[in-house]
């Protein structure tokens, strides 16, 4: 049993702070759970009250007399600590606490929660909240509705859970509206106890719960939450939005939380490491929620559109395509079939254009002859209401033709999803009907929703590879490591960890002075890149810090000299030169390393130089990686038909950028002491022979 039971599955219920005004949280509690028609025993409690709602109201929780399952708290903060105390002697099993005032609001009341949390735990007891909206479980034989939200929740298979009370409201709203069915709703609060990592285990198991829904704020554990979500969104979806995307909204969220919001770069990176899907919007939520609902998992992402209306069939077509999904190309029998009953003015390509004048019958057959079609994947309808048309006929006669082919293996496992530009009352006669394709007003959203469809089926489906194990000397390494406090390592020390990790270099030498420059380049072998070496210098060719293309002794000693002219002017007084040999041929690339302090080492990769923080491509990626994250970091980017070669070039060695990937990853991890590292260019070339680290900075800390 899990722990959670007494909050979801209860058979009696205290509210403490129950009031008989009609305008307070602790009469809409007691109103809640009568409106719901909970199955259990209600037991308001409030010593200045004799009734509530019409039922005996208690002065105290030991007043009740009977066990008591589940108590929800919604009194002044100063008195919330000796209610808890009550509440555990008289053998409550769970608390939802509904009084804000706690950690949100600064160090006294982080204080507080933090004593209440030690205090239930230490009980043995489970607690959602402090400064929560409260909880809802649909179940009929348990019909509990824990909350103050003014919206009813509709029975369905979505479990959600909010850290926002407020948003909480909202999102019980938008689901109303969209006629969008849940199982559980939670709102967390402060997350003092009860957290999004407890929930997923108790929705892991839960047949009832399809989908796993959240909006958070911030993550308490993002490592547990990492473990559980990967294992967890191998069996049902979980759509996440994440709060906090700026700077500006990760203070707010700070302020409203009482935690702080991570990078959003981060962020992401976790969520599409363990396969969550990311909204942009509770809206655009419930859009992707409501298609995992109701839909099979696609085999592809190749689309086919049936539509009545050129125009919207273009749009469709647009936002589809550039959200990653392919046209399907329809068999020639299957355009036969169209053929046969369609007007000749109708287009069987695809999108399949059936003219204004398809009815029932025209999309029901077409849906049927494209869902049949071995090149298809995923179906959307596209339907624009005409003059006396009936949109839930046509939407029907789709839904008829979905299930009819469900059974069939050429058409199972092939979405269909509806968008029907209809009037107001055509989407609330559509509104929670479960056996019609879910429904969306217009094309972009529906893209969205069987974009999402796909790229969680293609996550389903990536084979699991572990990471590979390289044999490397790591004691050399933590040596190089250990010799400097905190701070870069010199260029010397950096390259030569790149090279103990079998990450090759290009030939390079540290000099002193013109005389050294000259002997290295004559050992190395020209053409050569010379490079200045100072503690402030991050961006040498800013100063002129960098001089390529260096043939011979002249133009080394020329360069040389002008290098230190213009450092001079700029205020840098190099430590040192460094002479590498120049390679030609490939694209440059970066390798980086960040670490965060919650989410550990964040890896990127993408298209590097000196422009690189100006194009901003890249991807990144969390440890542990493995070779599949590797590659699909590297195809990731927007350069990647460049490392493909173009107009004649030949292709990128991408095993070499997955082998440095991959090793940077082990390096990372195995020694933590590394908290920053640029790989900046690295000649990504078509043989593993020229493929080198042409610069490289790491910097060390505690």
């Amino acid at each position: 049993m899990s722990s959670l039971e007494p909050i979801f599955r209860p058979r009696s219920v205290a509210v403490v702070g129950a009031s008989r005004r009609r305008d307070s949280i602790g009469w809409a509690l007691v109103d809640n759970l009568l409106r719901a028609g909970f199955t259990g025993a209600v037991h308001p409690v409030n010593p200045r009250a004799d009734a509530v709602h019409s039922l005996k109201c208690h002065p105290s929780v030991a007043a009740i007399g009977d066990p008591i399952d589940l108590a929800i708290i919604a009194v002044p903060r100063d008195f919330v600590e000796a209610v808890i105390e009550e509440c555990l002697a008289a053998g409550v099993r769970g608390l939802v606490v509904i009084t804000a005032g706690f950690a949100e609001t600064g160090a006294e009341g982080a204080a507080i929660e933090k004593r209440i949390r030690d205090r239930v735990r230490a009980a043995g007891v489970r607690m959602v909240g402090p400064n929560c909206m409260g909880v809802i479980n649909t179940d009929p034989a348990v019909s509990l509705d824990a909350t103050f939200a003014p919206t009813p929740a509709r029975r369905g298979s979505i479990g959600f859970v909010s850290q926002s009370g407020a948003l909480g409201v909202a999102i019980l709203n938008v689901a109303a509206e969209l006629g969008i069915g849940l199982t559980r709703f939670v709102s967390m609060g402060n997350k003092a106890d009860v957290s999004g990592n407890d929930l997923l285990e108790l929705w892991e198991h839960d047949d009832e719960t399809r989908v796993i829904a959240m909006y958070l704020e911030s993550f308490g554990n993002p490592r547990r939450f990492t473990e559980i979500a990967k294992r967890v969104g191998h069996k049902k979806p979980i759509l996440v939005v994440k709060a906090g995307r700026t700077a500006e909204g990760a203070r707010a969220a700070t302020s409203h939380t009482g935690a702080l919001a991570g990078a959003d770069v981060t962020v992401s990176a976790l969520l599409a490491h363990c396969g969550v899907l990311r909204a942009d919007s509770i809206q655009d939520l419930f859009h992707m929620a409501r298609a995992f609902d109701r839909c099979p998992l696609p085999r592809g992402p190749r689309l086919a559109i049936v539509t009545n209306a050129g125009g919207p069939g273009i749009m469709a077509t647009d936002a589809c395509v550039n959200l990653g999904l392919e046209m399907a190309e329809l068999d020639h029998a299957t355009r036969a079939t169209l053929a046969s009953f369609l007007p000749p003015e109708a287009s069987v390509a695809n999108p399949i254009d059936m003219i204004a004048s398809a009815g029932t019958d025209e999309y029901r057959r077409a849906v049927r002859a494209v869902r049949a079609d071995d090149a298809v994947d995923m179906v959307l309808v596209l339907h624009v209401t005409p003059l006396l048309s009936n949109p839930i006929a046509i939407l029907e006669a789709a839904g008829e033709a979905a299930a009819a082919e469900a059974a069939e293996s050429t058409a199972a496992g092939k979405p269909v999803l509806a968008v029907m530009m209809a009037t107001e009352d055509f989407y609330a006669q559509a509104r929670g009907r479960r056996d019609l394709p879910p429904v969306y007003r217009f094309p972009e959203s529906a893209a969205r929703a069987l974009s999402t469809l796909a790229r969680y089926a293609a996550w389903r489906r990536r084979p699991v590879v572990e990471a590979p194990v390289f044999d490397v000397d790591d004691e050399a390494v933590a040596r190089l490591l250990a010799e400097t406090g905190e701070g870069y390592l010199d260029p010397g020390d950096a390259f030569r960890v790149l090279e103990l990790y079998g990450i090759e270099t290009a030939a390079w030498r540290v000099v002193d002075n013109r005389d050294e420059a000259l002997a290295a380049a004559e050992d190395i072998g020209y053409p050569v890149v010379l490079k200045a070496i100072a503690p402030d210098l991050v961006h040498k060719s800013d100063v002129g810090g960098v001089a390529v293309g260096i043939e011979t002794d002249a133009e080394l000693s020329a360069a040389y000299d002008a290098m230190a002219r213009r450092l001079a002017e700029h205020g840098h007084a190099p430590e040192g030169y460094l002479v590498q040999r120049q390679l030609e041929g490939g694209h440059e690339v970066v390798f980086g390393v960040t670490t965060d302090e919650r989410f550990g080492p964040v890896l990127m990769f993408g298209m590097g130089g000196k422009y690189v923080e100006v194009f901003k491509d890249v991807r990144f990626g969390l440890t542990p990686l493995g070779p599949v994250d590797a590659d699909e970091m590297i195809a990731g980017i927007r350069g990647a038909p460049l490392l493909e070669g173009v107009r004649g070039e030949p292709a990128a060695d991408r095993a070499v950028l997955r082998d440095v990937l991959l090793r940077l990853a082990q390096l990372v991890v195995r020694h933590p002491r590394i908290r920053e590292l640029d790989v900046n260019p690295f000649l990504a070339a078509p043989g593993r022979e020229t493929s080198k680290a042409l610069d490289v900075r790491i910097r060390v800390g505690e």
